[in-house]
């Protein structure tokens, strides 16, 4: 099938609006490289387009009605935004699902150590990344540390102009003859991921003095000790802002593109909906999905599913019956992101059914890997109800697959919500590097899914 290039069908007024609404996304990806100041920044969208905050309505005891905007935030590391329709929510909503964790590294909870004179933090990766792409480039160090008394302090250094940024450091060609005869997973053990932290000793005759100088600094700046590690979530990010990328300025070149080029504008196309809907309208912003949607925080827990019944609740719909008719009855698009063909490596793409930049936002049918294990695969039936609402919408769409069958794959949260018997299909914007410490999308193609998430909660 012949996809149109999406460049090809804007005017100069479609393009100033795709041009402002890429320096927004951007803007959002800069102040969001983890899943905590992601929630932080929907929380502040959701405000400012006049949103409530749904736990001070439950704890009033509040009705809601038709028309009505609440969020909800859980354990500042997930989201949830929603708009009230007119019909009941046991008639279903529409549901815009992404995530907003990316693949990193993260600090263990005794990490501080010094070995010849050197101060570490000691790692644990996150995700599914190459580690040795994380090597010799700047670093930024973001999270938040809680104290013993329940006090919270939040930690992002590296992304000032004079702040400065961290390291793990390589081996230098000259004496890396053993280390480049390896498979590029054995490049770099993940216990070598150590983020090289400091080198000035402290006065004294201590035993570690550079270590010694470090949680000075700690104390004198953050008013932490050692201990404090143990309660801290601490994450090293790639250090710098998205940027720009071509010389035609088509692109932009980023960390966190998976999933974030996905949650920006699932959240803006219910943000900016106007009136009142006939199905309740919902964005889910999920944490844990590139470890497998595990914990409190992630898909695979109940938040989503016990919010759902607080806001039936507040609509009059107590029972539990009414709380499944309402998840069953829905229909979703999970917004994730998928592989974009790239020429380079052709070979492990099976060209006609991958995503290509600039066709416009993506439709998986199916995830997994191989025999499909792990995928939600929509049904036909839903699959053409949504090629009719982005034709008639004039969106830009193609359908794709993650690479050749046999050469790999991937999961999203598209199972985890298809559990509830709802209709659910995978569909996003495609990346390039992905899972890369920088990304790159196409404008055009964040565009189209925007305005394909604003056609789906119309329709």
């Amino acid at each position: 099938m012949y996809r149109k290039n999406a460049w090809e069908n804007y005017d100069g007024e479609e393009r100033a609006r795709l041009g402002a609404f890429a320096d927004a996304y951007r803007a959002f990806l800069d102040r969001s490289k983890t899943e905590r100041e992601a929630a932080a920044s929907a929380e502040r969208v959701c405000r400012a387009a006049g949103f409530q905050n749904l736990d001070d309505l439950i704890e009033a005891g509040a009705a809601l009605m038709p028309g009505d905007r609440v969020y909800r935030k859980w354990m500042n590391k997930s989201f949830m935004a929603f708009v009230v329709g007119s019909e009941s929510i046991e008639r279903g909503m529409r549901i815009l699902g992404a995530h907003i964790d990316s693949p990193r590294i993260d600090v263990k909870q005794n990490p501080l150590f010094e070995d010849d004179g050197l101060a570490y933090l000691d790692t644990h990766y996150y995700g599914g990344i190459k580690k040795y792409q994380w090597l010799a480039m700047p670093l930024a160090l973001h999270g938040v540390i809680v104290k013993r008394d329940g006090s919270v302090v939040s930690v992002a250094i590296g992304e000032g102009e004079d702040d400065p940024v961290l390291c793990i450091t390589d081996l230098l060609p000259h004496l890396a003859q053993d280390q480049m005869a390896k498979t590029a997973s054995k490049f770099i053990d993940g216990e070598a991921l150590n983020i090289l932290i400091g080198s000035a000793p402290a006065e004294g005759d201590d035993k570690d003095p550079v270590k010694r100088a470090v949680l000075e600094v700690l104390k004198r700046d953050y008013g932490v000790e050692e201990e404090d590690f143990v309660s801290a979530e601490l994450e090293a990010v790639p250090a710098g802002k998205a940027r720009d990328a071509g010389l035609d300025r088509s692109m932009l070149l980023g960390y966190g593109h998976d999933d974030r080029v996905c949650a920006y504008p699932s959240l803006m196309a219910v943000a900016d909906y106007e009136g009142t809907p006939e199905m309740t309208l919902c964005a889910v912003l999920a944490d844990k999905e590139e470890i497998g949607s595990v914990g409190a925080s992630g898909m695979n827990s109940h938040f989503f599913e016990n919010t759902v019944a607080e806001l039936a609740a507040l609509m009059g719909c107590e029972k539990e019956l009414s709380v499944r008719r309402a998840l069953q009855n829905s229909v979703m698009l999970s917004s994730d992101v998928s592989a974009g063909y790239d020429p380079t490596y052709s070979g492990v793409f099976e060209k006609k059914n991958a995503a290509m930049l600039n066709l416009g936002v993506c439709f998986n049918k199916y995830t997994g890997s191989r025999g499909k294990s792990g995928a939600s695969d929509a049904n036909a039936e839903f699959m053409a109800e949504v090629r009719r609402v982005m034709d008639d919408a004039g969106v830009c769409w193609q359908t794709s697959e993650l690479g050749k069958v046999d050469v790999g794959g991937g999961g999203t949260i598209a199972w985890l919500c298809a559990k509830y018997a709802m209709n659910v299909i995978d569909c996003g914007v495609p990346v390039l590097s992905m899972h890369a410490p920088w990304e790159i999308i196409s404008k055009a193609d964040l565009w189209e899914a925007y305005k394909g998430y604003c056609a789906f909660l119309r329709a």
